[in-house]
């Protein structure tokens, strides 16, 4: 992906160098990690996990803060993809006579107070609609490569743009006219995340059309997509998968979804919610 020397967004909150003043509430051993982070990889709300109350970060303890040189390129890279969803979404709001917010991103380090609740490293990347805005500590990118064998920038940029997806959907209320029974429900939260895939594909949509995508690099994003289906972390985790218990989508899905966005480039064709076939 082309990136360098473009506009970062302004929307950027470091927290990075900063304690959370308060209890960690997601923690504990491996295997709470792996439960917490196959639930909100990419999307989950931790507030949700959790049944969290709201409440407010403080931001009393301050601890010296290094970054390496490295670390610094990712923070620009996330600040440029940022500025990229904040352009697309802007003006497919403008289309429709209506005005996009744009969301904060929050970088931190091993832990992180939202509206949400208070979250740790294991969470992942994540939305919350409670004060519009996303969360993330860029060490997950090398979980990304790594663990989940999705390497690449466009992969990387993917994650943003689905979490910024999150805050769309936020903005105009989507799956609101589900009955409230349905919306506790797994299948609810498969559409759910399934719409914001395809929302990050009319955002790589619009990226293509500007020249930013270079070779390989929407298959970075598929690959991705992929990598945090239900069914491929199932059968990894546990060697076996358990579709009932799904809540992201599958990796066939999530890539089509994907691919979906990114053909139609287009708010139109995401529904998801009353999609006969997901």
């Amino acid at each position: 992906m082309l990136w360098k020397g473009r506009r970062q967004s302004s929307n950027i909150e470091d927290r990075r160098g900063m304690g959370m003043g308060g209890k960690t509430v997601l923690g504990g051993g491996i295997g709470s990690i792996v439960v917490i982070l196959l639930f909100a990889l990419l999307g989950g709300n931790p507030g949700d996990l959790l049944n969290t109350t709201p409440s407010t970060y403080n931001s009393n303890s301050n601890t010296p803060m290094n970054v390496s040189s490295q670390e610094e390129e990712l923070a620009d890279f996330v600040s440029v993809v940022l500025a990229d969803t904040e352009d697309v979404w802007s003006a497919e709001f403008e289309k429709r006579g209506m005005v996009y917010e744009n969301p904060k991103l929050v970088l931190f380090r091993d832990s992180v107070q939202s509206a949400c609740g208070a979250a740790n490293s294991a969470v992942g990347p994540f939305y919350c609609p409670g004060d519009h805005k996303l969360y993330i500590d860029l060490s997950f990118y090398q979980e990304l490569k790594q663990r989940f064998q999705a390497p690449g920038d466009f992969a990387m940029a993917y994650v943003i743009a689905h979490e910024v997806g999150h805050h769309v959907q936020t903005l105009l209320h989507s799956g609101q006219d589900v009955p409230a029974a349905k919306k506790r429900t797994n299948e609810y939260s498969v559409r759910f995340e399934l719409q914001a895939d395809y929302l990050a594909g009319v955002w790589a949509h619009y990226a293509e059309g500007k020249g930013y995508l270079e070779k390989g690099d929407l298959e970075e994003a598929l690959n991705a997509a992929h990598a945090v289906g239900d069914d491929t972390i199932q059968k990894k985790a546990q060697g076996y998968v358990v579709p009932d218990s799904f809540t992201h989508g599958t990796s066939e899905q999530r890539k089509r979804w994907f691919n979906k966005g990114f053909k139609n480039g287009t708010l139109e064709g995401g529904d998801t919610f009353n999609a006969a076939n997901l």
